[in-house]
C-alpha cells in the first residue's frame, strides 16, 4: 500500500526521470558531508537536551512499584535461577524488546505525516555510507533516545523484581554494551554502499544491508518496506518484508521533488518547521470541516422536527 507520507513517481515516471534526478542532485561527496556535519552537530544537541528528557530511572521506578502493586507477582520469584542463565535471559530479553520497540518507532515515523516530517532528514541521503545511521533531524535523535529508556526502563526493572540481587550492575551494563556493539556493527553495514545480501531464508529473520538498502530506495514497490533493525522477523509478522532478491538497480533519497536538499544543512533542519506547519493546516482544515458538517447536519435535523410539529 502506499504510504500517505512520502510522495514517490511511479516506476513510468522514474524511468524517465532517472538521469534527470542524478543530474540534478547533489554529488554523492555532498551527500556524505552532510552526514558528518549532521552526526557533529547532533552530537552537541542532544549533549545539551539528554538531561531535560524523562530519565530510565523514572520509567524503572515505576514499573517496579507496579509489579509490587500486583497480588499475583511474587518477587524475588525466580532468585535461585544460575547466574549464567540469568544473563542470557537478560540479554535475550533486552535485545527483543529493544529491536521491537525500535520496529515499530521506525514503522510509525514513516506512517504518520508529523513524524515523517522529521525522519525524512534521514531519507534524505542520496549516498549510503556508515555515518549515514546518525544522519537524523535533532528531535528524531530525540525520539531514538525516549524509545531506548522506555526498552531498557521496562525491561531492566523487570527482571530485578522477579530475580532480585542475582541481576547486578555488571550484568546490566555488560548486557547494554553486547546490545549496543551489535546493534552498532549491523547499522554501519546496514548503512554502506556495499550490497550484503543473505539465504532467503535467513532474510526472513534478520534483516540484510542489502534488504536495509531495499528500505531507502525510491521505488514505489520498495516503498516501505523492511522497517526492521536487526530482526526480520517483525516485517515478516506484520507484512512489510521485502527480500533482496530480483531488487534491480537501487537509487536512494526521496525523490525527484525533494532532489538538491540533502546536503543543504538548512534544508534539512529548518524545512521540518514548513512541514509542521502545512500539516497543522491541513488537520485544522478537516476538522473545521467536520465540525460545519456536523453543525449543518444538526440544524436540518432540528428543522425538520420543527416543520414535522407545526404540521
Amino acid at each position: 500500500m502506499k504510504s500517505q507520507c512520502r510522495v514517490c513517481p511511479s516506476n513510468a515516471e522514474l524511468d524517465n526521470r532517472h538521469f534527470d534526478v542524478i543530474s540534478l542532485s547533489a554529488s554523492p561527496k555532498s551527500s556524505a558531508k552532510a552526514d558528518y556535519k549532521l552526526f557533529l552537530i547532533n552530537r552537541i544537541f542532544t549533549f545539551f537536551i539528554s538531561p531535560l528528557l524523562i530519565s530510565q530511572v523514572a520509567i524503572s521506578t515505576a514499573i517496579y512499584l507496579f509489579l509490587h502493586s500486583v497480588e499475583i507477582f511474587n518477587q524475588n520469584l525466580f532468585v535461585n535461577t544460575p547466574s549464567s542463565l540469568i544473563i542470557a535471559l537478560f540479554t535475550i530479553s533486552l535485545f527483543i524488546v529493544d529491536d521491537f520497540t525500535k520496529y515499530f518507532v521506525h514503522r510509525w515515523m514513516h506512517k504518520i505525516p508529523l513524524l515523517w516530517a522529521i525522519h525524512k532528514v534521514h531519507h534524505s541521503a542520496k549516498t549510503m555510507t556508515p555515518i549515514t545511521v546518525y544522519r537524523v533531524h535533532p528531535l528524531g535523535g530525540v525520539l531514538f533516545s525516549l524509545r531506548s529508556i522506555f526498552a531498557q526502563g521496562t525491561v531492566i526493572p523487570t527482571f530485578l523484581f522477579f530475580f532480585g540481587t542475582a541481576v547486578d550492575l555488571y550484568t546490566v551494563v555488560g548486557v547494554n554494551i553486547l546490545v549496543f556493539f551489535f546493534h552498532s556493527t549491523g547499522s554501519n553495514l546496514r548503512h554502506s554502499h556495499i550490497d550484503i545480501s543473505y539465504w532467503k531464508w535467513l532474510e526472513h529473520v534478520l534483516i540484510s544491508p542489502s534488504q536495509h538498502q531495499v528500505h531507502h530506495s525510491i521505488a514505489e514497490e520498495h516503498y516501505d518496506k523492511n522497517f526492521g533493525a536487526a530482526l526480520a522477523i517483525w516485517d515478516w509478522i506484520f507484512g512489510s518484508l521485502h527480500l533482496s532478491q530480483n531488487k534491480g538497480k537501487v537509487v536512494f533519497g526521496l525523490d525527484a521533488y525533494d532532489t538538491g536538499k540533502e546536503s543543504k544543512l538548512i534544508e534539512l533542519y529548518l524545512e521540518l518547521i514548513y512541514e509542521i506547519t502545512k500539516i497543522s493546516k491541513v488537520f485544522l482544515l478537516k476538522n473545521l470541516l467536520g465540525i460545519k458538517r456536523r453543525v449543518s447536519g444538526l440544524k436540518n435535523r432540528f428543522l425538520g422536527q420543527t416543520k414535522r410539529s407545526k404540521s
